[in-house]
């Protein structure tokens, strides 16, 4: 299983200092903070370098701290390193300075180390002021004050740290870019009078300088937009404030951003965030609409009491949409409920003639080939109803299909930049050996094949997947049936969603960085004689114990699961309150878990290895043993999957027995995992044969 972690190395880069030059400004000290929690996917950074150091001495502490972004203030190098770019627009704007590039871990560093630390919520304001008084100039820079509607160049002459504001007047000479000519010297003089000459900070970009004096302005007014623009929410404030907002919010958030810009995160995940977070902020404002009307007013009026059930109703609404957001900006959770949406695939059903087609796709159609895929794929058919289609590439063939229809690949090496979404019930076949029939992914998507009609097949193909965000193949409805195939993963491998089902049959399987096959509840998937290997985790089944979900229908028969780096087969679900006991007690006794079939059968190959002169009894033995040990994980995994399956019942029979149902349908009673495992072997996998991920 892709279990998330940080985002790129250098958690522990040197903490920025400033940059020579005219009023470099106070080093900013990192605020002290405890130690993370468990569990929270992020390091501690030790201190940056104190002032007056020795920075040589520094460097040779630190591989990392010539590439790292807080050397633009090193001593021995004069001037800025922060890039300079144009301003878009007309006018002829001064260069700014280019500050939107920073990585992860530099944000991260900046926001753990030097802003907010451990502030709660409600201080959040506070501590960037105190940060901003610390490291800005106070005056004597220019900055584009960009909104919307307008681009002017200012001069600030003073900051207001509470506020997080500039007092800034317009440069000489007036230079603007506007969408209309009104915004006249004049008007643009009135309107800063009106707002008492002062502008928001983040709103200001800050004119490029060479001397390096300003590169901490620069980028801590950057620190202050990036915040307010990605990471702030209005109803941060009124969130619980006893936890600690970096850990709860800004990281979390924060990793969710570059998980998106690193095309990490299905599309469909990002347009629906987008979405929510815009109904979120309008529902919101209309929830503290209603109460400050509730609030300043104070009859007891029918109104009042009409406008009270409305505000409710506001929150609850809130509170739903806020959780969802929860759940997409957490990377666990992210990925453990995963993304059950799909494209809205419409099925295209029977031609209205009602005739099947057959689509050929030849790489290279010679003679000898076309006599032989007559003989073997075409004469079967009735030849007087048979029509056939010939096609440049596959994607095009699988696109022109109704249902029924039979796709036919020739041997070949096909590149396809797109996405296969199968809607139909179709077939689709390579003319040969997997290894002869290669369709390889070129460019970027979520997915390589989707599928939702009710009965596909793919056989005798390799499928090479590059650079998507979901896995290699996805069944959202439907069957269907993968056989003598060959998949070459690189993000996860297939995907069964719930109330799909899979059937895969003497395929190959491998490469995956997260888990080879994902059996999501309330599927089937039956795994027969192949192999998983080479993946972050071989199987994963997860098994949530809610009512919403049924318990997966599993059979895996004869399979070869190895060298993979996790477990064999995960099984994901909650931890019960009487698990969460015997765990705490087992940390208090010191007591370890118990080494993994796997690991025994590792030790025991190895003292075999060094006894000299094996015989036959001794490798009837070995041979007996491997056996013996491959039944027990066999067992091992169908008995744990199968009380898992038996926990949910009993809680579904505890929730009907509750709402006075006596006696429940044995249909919906009978409602449990469905486990046949026997047969596979699981050999050198890299935590063992089978494991339990709790959450």
């Amino acid at each position: 299983m892709a279990e998330p972690g940080p985002q790129g190395n250098g958690l522990d880069s040197p903490a920025p200092v400033p940059a020579p030059g005219p009023s470099p400004g106070p080093v900013p000290v990192p605020r002290e903070r405890p130690e993370q929690a468990e569990g929270t996917g992020c390091v501690c950074l030790r201190a940056g370098r104190a002032q007056g150091a020795d920075p040589q001495r520094e460097d040779a502490d630190s591989d990392c701290s010539a590439d790292s972004w807080s050397d633009y203030g090193s001593r021995d190098k004069p001037g800025t390193t922060l890039g300079r770019t144009v301003p878009d627009g007309n006018v002829l704007f001064p260069d700014i300075f280019y500050t939107d590039h920073l990585l992860f871990y530099e944000r991260f560093s900046a926001y753990q180390d030097y802003i907010l630390a451990d502030c709660k919520a409600s201080e959040v304001k506070q501590f960037l002021a105190e940060y901003l008084e610390k490291v800005l100039e106070p005056s004597g820079w220019q900055a584009i004050w960009r909104t919307n509607v307008f681009d002017v160049l200012v001069a600030v002459v003073d900051v207001n740290f509470p506020a997080l504001k500039a007092v800034v007047q317009l440069s000489e000479p007036f230079l603007c870019e506007s969408q209309d000519s009104s915004f006249t010297l004049e008007c643009m003089q009135e309107l800063l009078e009106l707002k008492e000459r002062q502008v928001l900070l983040q709103e200001l970009f800050v004119v490029y300088d060479e001397s390096g004096g300003f590169d901490q302005t620069a980028l801590a007014i950057e620190h202050v937009r990036f915040f307010y623009r990605c990471i702030w929410r209005t109803w941060d404030e009124e969130e619980e404030d006893e936890f600690d907002y970096f850990v709860r919010c800004v990281e979390p958030r924060l990793r969710l951003h570059y998980d998106i810009l690193e095309h990490r995160v299905p599309s469909g995940l990002v347009a629906d965030h987008q979405k929510l977070l815009s109904q979120c902020e309008e529902l919101y404002e209309k929830f503290l609409n209603v109460r400050n009307t509730l609030s300043s007013s104070d009859s007891d009026s029918e109104a009042e009491n009409v406008s009270m059930v409305e505000g409710l109703k506001l929150y609850e609404q809130v509170e739903h949409i806020k959780q969802r957001l929860k759940v997409i900006e957490n990377p666990l959770l992210r990925y453990v409920f995963g993304y059950q949406k799909y494209g809205s695939l419409q099925a295209k059903g029977l031609r209205s003639t009602g005739a099947k087609v057959i689509h050929v796709v030849p790489w290279n159609m010679k003679a000898d080939l076309l006599q032989q895929l007559t003989r073997d794929k075409l004469c079967p058919e009735s030849c007087g109803t048979l029509e056939i289609q010939f096609h440049r590439d596959p994607l095009a063939a699988v696109s022109a299909c109704y249902e029924g229809d039979r796709v036919i690949i020739c041997p070949g090496h096909y590149f396809v930049d797109g996405m296969f979404s199968i809607a139909d019930s179709i077939e689709l076949e390579g003319y040969g050996l997997p290894d002869d029939v290669v369709i390889e992914k070129q460019g970027k998507g979520d997915n390589f094949f989707d599928c939702t009609g009710a009965n596909i097949k793919i056989s005798n193909l390799k499928l090479v997947q590059h650079d998507a965000v979901e896995g290699i193949l996805n069944v959202h409805h439907g069957k269907t049936a993968l056989e003598n195939c060959v998949l070459q993963c690189e993000t996860t491998g297939i995907t069964v969603r719930t109330s799909a089902e899979l059937l895969m049959r003497n395929s190959d399987l491998y490469g995956a960085k997260g888990a080879g096959v994902e059996i999501y509840p309330g599927s089937a998937c039956t795994l027969l004689h192949n192999g998983i290997h080479h993946c972050k985790e071989g199987i994963l089944v997860k098994n949530f114990l809610d009512e919403v979900y049924e318990a997966p229908r599993i059979t895996m028969v004869n399979n070869m699961i190895h060298n993979n780096e996790g477990y064999g087969v995960v099984l994901v679900r909650p931890a019960m309150p009487s698990e969460m006991k015997d765990a705490a007690a087992q940390e208090t006794t010191g007591c370890t878990q118990p080494t993994q079939a796997g690991d025994e059968a590792a030790c025991a190959e190895g003292s075999r290895q060094e006894q000299p002169g094996c015989v036959t009894d001794e490798l009837e033995l070995c041979k007996r043993a491997q056996t013996s040990e491959q039944a027990e994980n066999n067992s091992e995994i169908a008995n744990v999957l199968g009380a898992a399956s038996a926990k949910k019942r009993q809680i579904r029979r505890k929730r009907l027995s509750e709402l006075g149902f006596t006696e429940a349908d044995d249909n919906l009673m009978s409602q449990e995992m469905f486990v046949s495992v026997d047969g596979n072997q699981f050999k050198w996998n890299g935590k063992g044969s089978f494991g339990i991920f709790f959450f």
